[in-house]
């Protein structure tokens, strides 16, 4: 009679075919069973739809078969009026028992526990690498050339180089793409989100002029930004 008995979403349920045998119903199965849920059974509430099975008593293919929650179980016993079905409703009446005993509620939920734990323990091992690197490049003062950001990219899975990464920063409105003075400073967006510093050098042309070259550096906090955004796009 065990073999009546299904764990399913940790709860206890039953195969109807296995019951229809138990109960040695004569009635063919999918009339025994349409004749069963007339009594006001509704599926998802008492019952779930197999749609195949690799049960089948007959052989040949898998046949169409149900789940039923003890409750619905236990009447269809009742319905029966046999001695097979008095059995069964025992049975379930004691499987019901045993499930609800406080001891056994408390043990399931401590192995649900532990499977939880075991879940984030595995998570944690695979986030471990992206944290470690988060928390070195937020601590880092330093700033970095966008050649160096794309560098740091391919070391993260993202291969861009770059070339293609200053046609990323131009395209979508983080460095000045207009050729003059501004020529690949940061836009007044980037520099707000605190992504980049701008590094300013004295430069002196053959004419004798004095200028100044602005060259964009990625903050740490930028460095982050890039990396997660690239992430999410390749993910």
């Amino acid at each position: 009679m065990d073999d009546l008995i299904k764990i399913e979403n940790d709860r206890p349920t039953v195969l109807a075919r296995r019951l229809h045998e138990f109960l040695e119903v004569e009635t063919q199965f999918s009339h025994w069973f349409e004749r069963m849920t007339a009594y006001g059974f509704t599926e998802h509430a008492d019952y779930e739809v197999l749609a195949k099975n690799d049960y089948n008593p007959a052989g040949g293919r898998p046949a169409a078969d149900y789940q039923l929650t003890i409750d619905m179980a236990k009447e269809l016993c009742m319905i029966q009026r046999t001695e097979r079905g008095k059995q069964a409703r025992q049975y379930f009446l004691e499987v019901e028992k045993k499930w609800n005993d406080p001891v056994m509620v408390m043990s399931r939920a401590l192995k649900m526990a532990d499977v939880n734990v075991k879940k984030l323990e595995e998570q944690a091992k695979l986030d471990r690498p992206k944290v470690l690197f988060a928390d070195s490049v937020s601590a880092s003062p330093s700033t970095i050339l966008v050649r160096e950001l794309a560098k740091l990219l391919k070391q993260n899975g993202v291969n861009i180089g770059e070339k293609n990464l200053f046609k990323y920063l131009w395209e979508n409105g983080f460095l000045i793409k207009k050729k003059g003075a501004d020529y690949n400073s940061p836009t007044q967006r980037a520099m707000e989100m605190e992504l980049f510093e701008v590094k300013e050098t004295a430069i002196t042309h053959s004419d004798g002029r004095i200028g100044l070259r602005r060259t964009p550096k990625v903050t740490g906090r930028g460095q982050m930004y890039f990396i997660n955004k690239f992430k999410e796009v390749t993910a």
